[in-house]
């Protein structure tokens, strides 16, 4: 039995952070005293770094509804970050129609161009993202973000050696020192993966796992690439520390089962595919169950005539 399952596999995007505009002492406002757009927009700031980014698209909602028959500069700046705070709520489209708005006001907003990059990736205009992240690139030619995301969007349209080339750029770019240099691995080696380059795949996620060795997707991919390569050890390694890191990652025993049963440790393949099963139960996975369950069967029937020494 050689199967992998990598559906649990994610892209991890880094967070694009907007550029904090108002750099002036805030200081409590008598309540007598009328509040200025510039208050609203410092608010706004503050409520993002919060992470209260409904409040935060308040706050810069008045700063629009109070600067729309003028050409205050503020307008633009609240669009960009009204833009950020939709992006972190999950609403694409917002952000997207926003961070339009921003760049109308000010073309050259590179935080604007990254953002809605990020908006057009997740709602799957990966092209769109593309785009976005080529002008961002153009705008400022040092930023690794606008690489990396342009990276992510080359490999969700397949286009797999634009993507290695996009990761590359981004590592050159990436401070040494930044635990965001095991996200790019990652995902480099994920891209490696896929175009069953399995050496360079591992060579990548081992970096992954040196720069962040409290990530288990890197784990669980190294675990895959050992699997795809027959190293049913070196699997059951990785899988070992993907369940120690994150006990219900239903996939990651589904993996260690098949590892133990490549093996020849059947009990302790039928202990992980029913730990799996159960995981998928009460979460609602009725297929990935149905599919596990055809597992253990098929473990069961191998064991017939079967010595096993643990």
């Amino acid at each position: 039995m050689n199967c992998c399952y990598r559906f649990a596999i994610n892209f991890m995007l880094i967070a694009v952070i907007n550029c904090i505009f108002i750099v002036s002492p805030v200081f409590s406002l008598p309540v007598s005293q009328q509040l200025k757009p510039s208050d609203f927009l410092q608010r706004g700031v503050e409520n993002i770094q919060l992470g209260n980014y409904i409040q935060a698209i308040k706050n810069f909602t008045d700063v629009i509804e109070l600067n729309l028959n003028t050409l205050n500069t503020n307008i633009g700046v609240a669009y960009s970050n009204r833009c950020l705070a939709y992006l972190q709520i999950g609403e694409y489209h917002n952000a997207v129609a926003d961070c339009t708005l921003a760049i109308n006001f000010v073309p050259n907003n590179t935080e604007a161009y990254l953002n809605r990059g990020l908006a057009e990736y997740r709602l799957g205009n990966y092209q769109t993202a593309v785009l976005d992240n080529n002008q961002a690139i153009k705008l400022k030619p040092d930023d690794f973000r606008a690489y990396y995301n342009r990276g992510i969007a080359n490999a969700a349209l397949k286009n797999h050696q634009q993507a290695i080339a996009d990761y590359n750029l981004a590592l050159t770019q990436t401070p040494q020192f930044s635990t965001l240099l095991a996200d790019i691995y990652n995902d480099r080696g994920l891209v490696n993966f896929e175009l069953q380059n399995l050496s360079a795949a591992l060579l990548d996620f081992s970096k992954a796992i040196r720069l962040n060795s409290a990530d288990d997707r890197a784990y669980f991919n190294r675990g895959c690439a050992c699997a795809q390569s027959k190293d049913h050890w070196g699997a059951l390694r990785d899988f070992n520390e993907v369940v120690k890191l994150n006990p219900n990652n239903a996939i990651a025993y589904v993996n260690r089962g098949v590892a133990y049963h490549n093996l020849g440790y059947e009990q302790a393949a039928i202990k992980d595919l029913q730990t799996a099963a159960n995981h998928f139960v009460n979460r609602g996975g009725t297929i990935a169950y149905q599919r596990t369950v055809k597992l253990i069967e098929t473990v069961q029937q191998q064991m017939t005539g079967k010595v096993e020494f643990v």
